[in-house]
Formats: structure tokens, sequence, C-alpha cells
């Protein structure tokens, strides 16, 4: 068993940042709450506009988008003009990373216009959508039909062109993936002005492999091929508390997914959703989902009572309000600037109002808060191989002392080509779980990717961190 010991943390003096921080919540309610509100109301509307223009509309649209990109990517000189990137303003983006490369010389092209859901194609389940089409967009089209993305990040002004070139993950993401897993093909804008599709195994493949993580440096993404999966309106959440140490809580939630004889494609063992809540070294609460049925919803009483038997609570939640239960909190980042945000009379009066737009808190916050927030603030995601989230829990605990943190795995698969992250070396040799605490799970991808059976693949788990350093 590691060390648990919290090494002593010398005390760190008190600013004026620190007061203009703690305040910041007068900004955010008199100003940034209601122009947010503005902002909401004028991109619902536009989402209405691009709503009742038929398909046949949007994909011409599209194409004269692509026409006035490329148009504008021919007017550069590469001798004189710097890299090509998006005109995009950095406060805009939903990343807390600096994007202090647009403050050097660069050569921009729009690409706001580049906001439709170009066509959803229930024949072979995929949904063609443009870079800036975002989580709250897609799912209010797919919902009604029953359908999805397979992987569905967790807040709403999430982009798609974000979420591939980043990071993109879910509570579905040990099914299938990171978001990046899900796309089927891109439609890139080259330097030279080409427009090409890059698909796995067409003659852009290479492409099609370096694209995701790319933050945006090789193309342009103007359009991606995404997979959709079958749903159904709501959703069983098993919320089940879990007690221990931190190595326990692991392994309590690794079982809730990882059956431990191996068979990881049974959907009676493994659910829909996973993900845990971690709010000290001893205490957690694992959320598995399932799919259900109208119909299963109504009987929900009898399944709560079972379920306290057991010493679970099950809740049926719609579909669409589960996928974005994080939004309007921004998981608990707002918590961090609202510190009444969770109290009754504000989530009554204001809570309608939730939650701030993300880039009108980021062009308000000014410089001094800017660089406080890189320097005394954490949002990290932490990629770690299951069999090891023991120990990464133990050293997050020893080294940062971070609560709460959002643990969700994901599967990881093995490609043709080597990508940002791969599986290690020797992954594919199965180990029993049973006579040892390493996990070692085998997977046949044919059904996920149709990669075919010899590509193996493994599971990676994320801890998602947030915290302000106190001075006290």
């Amino acid at each position: 068993m590691s060390n648990l010991e919290v090494p002593h943390r010398p005390k760190r003096k008190t600013t004026l940042v620190d007061f203009l921080v703690q305040f910041r919540w007068v900004v955010v309610i008199f100003v940034v709450l209601r122009i947010s509100c503005t902002i909401y109301v004028l991109i619902y509307l536009g989402d209405l506009k691009s709503e009742w223009k038929s398909y046949d509309r949007r994909k011409k649209e599209h194409d004269e988008n692509v026409k006035k990109a490329v148009k504008r990517l021919n007017e550069r000189n590469p001798s004189k003009d710097g890299l090509v990137c998006t005109a995009r303003m950095p406060w805009t983006v939903v990343g807390m990373r600096n994007v202090d490369y647009k403050r050097a010389r660069h050569f921009e092209v729009d690409l706001s216009a580049f906001r439709n859901i170009i066509e959803i194609d229930k024949k072979r389940m995929i949904a063609r959508v443009e870079p800036l089409v975002n989580m709250g967009q897609i799912i209010k089209a797919t919902v009604p039909m029953n359908l999805a993305f397979a992987v569905v990040a967790e807040l709403d002004d999430l982009t798609v062109g974000g979420l591939n070139n980043g990071f993109g993950i879910q509570g579905s993401s040990h099914i299938y993936g990171l978001f990046a897993d899900t796309i089927m093909s891109y439609e890139i804008g080259l330097a030279d002005g080409r427009v090409v599709r890059a698909t796995k195994d067409n003659e852009y493949s290479d492409l099609y492999y370096a694209i995701p993580w790319s933050q945006g440096m090789l193309g342009l993404l103007v359009s991606a091929e995404i997979k959709l999966i079958p749903i159904k309106e709501y959703m069983r959440l098993t919320n089940k508390l879990l007690k221990g140490k931190l190595r326990h809580i692991a392994q309590a939630y690794m079982d809730a997914f990882a059956p431990r004889d191996g068979d990881q494609d049974n959907p009676e063992k493994v659910p829909d959703f996973v993900e845990t809540m971690l709010y000290n070294p001893t205490e957690a609460v694992c959320m598995t989902g399932r799919y259900a049925s109208k119909e299963e919803a109504k009987k929900k009483g009898n399944h709560a009572q079972k379920a306290l038997k057991k010493g679970e609570f099950v809740e049926y939640i719609p579909t669409r309000e589960y996928y974005h239960k994080h939004t309007r909190s921004l998981y608990w980042e707002v918590k961090r600037i609202l510190l009444f945000g969770d109290q009754w009379w504000f989530r009554f009066l204001l809570g309608w109002m939730m939650p701030p737009n993300i880039s009108l808190l980021k062009a308000t916050q000014g410089e001094a808060i800017r660089n406080y927030y890189h320097e005394n603030h954490v949002i990290q995601d932490m990629l770690v191989p299951l069999y090891k989230i023991g120990d990464a829990l133990e050293w997050v605990h020893r080294e940062m002392e971070v609560y709460p943190l959002w643990v969700c795995p994901h599967r990881l698969f093995r490609l043709p080509l080597k990508t940002m992250i791969y599986p290690e070396p020797g992954f594919e040799q199965h180990k029993d779980r049973a006579t040892s605490t390493t996990l070692r799970c085998t997977l046949m991808l044919e059904s996920i990717m149709h990669l075919g059976p010899f590509y193996m693949g493994r599971y990676l788990t994320v801890l998602r961190q947030s915290v302000n350093w106190r001075s006290d």
C-alpha cells in the first residue's frame, strides 16, 4: 500500500487578485448572466433557422462556404503570411489553454458560417455536420429520432471541431472510444487550397489518423461524418456509494464496467454509461446508466424500492437531460465563481439563466485574473491505463490533494498507424484479474470500429480535476 500522507504545503500570501476572484460573482450575476441569456436566445433562433432549411439547401450553402474558404486560402502568400488558422477569437474557445499562437503573425480563415447539420442519414446511421455544430444543437435534432452520437460530450457549447481536434470523452467511451474514434470521414481544407475527404481506407488515410489531437495544425475541418447509434427515451441511472481506501474504490470502479471473466462485449454485464465522482479519499459515487423505454420508466417506483434494499439509488432521467446534466453547473466550476450557486433561492431566482457563457467568462476576467487561474487553478485531464488507476488516485491525493475528481473510462484502439495515444506493448496478453491486480483486457474491435479481428484494444481512464489552490 502506498503512503498516502500528504506533504506539508506552505501558505500562499493573499493578494488583491484573490479578492477580485472571490467577488467575481458580482460581475457574473449583473453582467455575464444577462448577456449570456441574450446570446443563448440568438443561438436558439439561429438553430431554428437552420432547422427550417432543407438538407439540399444546407448542402448547397455548405459548398458555397467551402468555396469561400478555398478562395481565402488561395490568397495566402506562404513567404509573407504566417501559419493558417481560423479567425475565431481566442476567448471564444471553451478550453482553458492559452491561444498565444494567434498573437503572432498568422493567416486567418473565417469559418463562422460552418455551423449547420448538413444531413442525418438514418440508413447509414451517419450524421454529416460542420465543425461549429455543438452538442446541444445535435442532440436537439437527433434525440427525437431516438438517435444520438455514439459519444456525446457533457457540455452544450462543445463543438464537433473542438472535440475532434482536442479531447472528447463521455460516459459511453468505454464502449466507443473517444469522440474522434466515432468519426467516419473528414472533409479537410489544406493550406494549398485543396479540399480532400479523408477516411481510414482511402489515399488520405494518414491524414484521417493524424487529425485527432492535432489542434487544427494539419488543416481546416469543414465537415465530418459521425457515427450515430439508436437510443431510448430515458436513462436508467444507478448511483452506488463506494467507501473505503482509494485502491478499494478503484477496484469497485473497474468492476462497474469491466467484468472479471473478460466478457466485455456482453451488454448484460457492461452498462451503456459509466462515470464516478470522488469527493474525498474515502468516499465516491459510481454512476452507471442504461437506456430505458418510457414503459420501463413508468415503473421506476418498484426499481427504486429494490435499489434501496441493495444500498443503491436508481433514477430515470430523460435521455436528452442526462446527456447534459453537467451543463448548468459546468461540472463544479460554477460553484468556484458563485459560492452560493447551489442554494435553493439562487436556483429558484436565477437558475433558469444558467450557465454563464464560457466565452463571456473568459472575456470579462481580465489579464490579472486570467494569469491567476493559469497559476493557481487546475483543470486537467490525466489519461492512465486502467490497471494503474489505484496508483493514479493515490498520486493525485498525495501530490495535489484535489477533490472532487471525475473519473471516466474510455476504450483505446490499436490502429494501423501509431497515433497520439497508443496501447502499450504486450497489452494484448490477457491477464486474469482474479489472480492479479493488473487489468489486461483483450477486446475484439470488429463490431465497433470495423477494423478487423486482428486489432486489439485496451482501456484508459480519465481523471478530471478542478480546484483553486487555497491560501489557508
